[in-house]
């Protein structure tokens, strides 16, 4: 099992358009093969910073999955129009 912590700073002012955005994400995560769970967190001093730890069997379902069309999608999207920069990824294994 691998955790992976993917951090994301939004454009001030598309918070709500990320947080919406990602309630979508969650339904493509639960359709991922090896996907377990994952969660939404938001920085209590910097409302524009937030990080979704999820968990998978594996660092290969994890790869698969950002490989996907269905994770380019709305990468794409974000990087157009929500995020103020590069998402930074880190895999935990167990």
């Amino acid at each position: 099992m691998i955790t992976v912590g993917m951090n994301y700073h939004v454009i001030s002012g598309k918070q709500h358009d990320f947080e919406e955005k990602f309630a979508g994400v969650i339904v493509a995560l639960k359709a991922a093969a090896g996907h377990t769970t994952s969660t939404l967190w938001k920085d209590v001093s910097d409302d524009a910073s937030y990080l979704i730890t999820s968990e998978w069997s594996d660092e290969k379902a994890f790869q698969d999955f950002i490989q996907s069309e269905a994770f380019r999608e709305v990468t794409n999207w974000g990087k157009e129009q929500i995020l103020s920069g590069r998402p930074q990824h880190k895999i935990y294994k167990h």
